[in-house]
């Protein structure tokens, strides 16, 4: 009965991930598909091939980036985001999830820092990311620490984290990708080995 619950759970952990995975892919796809095909079936009418709405939401997408990056586009994107930009409640949350965003959109890697925070004296060490290299342009009380950076701590298994400011000299840069840190925090940099005690 061990052996079989041993089987049983070995087998449970190996098909979730990818039930999981596949279940949220079709739903996104899914979703995608039905948004594109909303969009365009009064102009094709019943004329339909499987991936057409994803691949032209794919391309409305692009579309709108290429525009975006256009410096003319700038100030009609600025009237555009007006409405999110003022509102109170919106305001915060629009802000928020632009800040995040762009965080993950493609940077110079100098911009993009995974660092392991360790205050002197102190054996322990908390990956984080550099979120701020300077304090210019926060309010009062922050904007006058100098020398010192942001660095957000994510929390393991859940969304949400703390940011702490530090002295610079206290981080130190690790060679790995914000996405693959921002993975490994999620599964609290968890080994998908066990390794074996050694043998005594």
């Amino acid at each position: 009965m061990n052996r079989l619950y041993q089987y049983f759970f070995r087998g449970l952990i190996t098909f979730l991930p990818v039930a999981l995975t596949v279940y949220v892919l079709v739903l996104f796809v899914t979703w995608t598909e039905r948004l594109a095909m909303s969009m365009i079936r009064p102009v094709i009418g019943d004329f339909y091939l499987p991936g057409l709405g994803i691949a032209i939401g794919a391309l409305m997408i692009l579309a709108l980036g290429a525009l975006v990056s256009q410096r003319f586009t700038g100030r009609l994107l600025s009237w555009v985001e007006l409405p999110f930009t003022n509102l109170p409640v919106v305001k915060s949350i629009y802000s928020s999830l632009k800040n995040f965003a762009d965080y993950f959109a493609p940077h110079p890697e100098s911009a993009q820092q995974v660092v392991l925070l360790r205050m002197p004296g102190n054996e322990l060490g908390i990956a984080g990311l550099v979120t701020r290299q300077s304090m210019a342009g926060l309010p009062a009380g922050l904007a006058e620490l100098e020398d010192q950076v942001a660095v957000y701590l994510p929390m393991g298994y859940m969304i949400g984290g703390y940011t702490v400011f530090v002295p610079r000299a206290w981080v130190t840069q690790v060679d790995m990708s914000v996405e693959e840190a921002m993975r490994m925090a999620l599964i609290a940099y968890m080994s998908s080995n066990r390794v074996k005690p050694d043998a005594r």
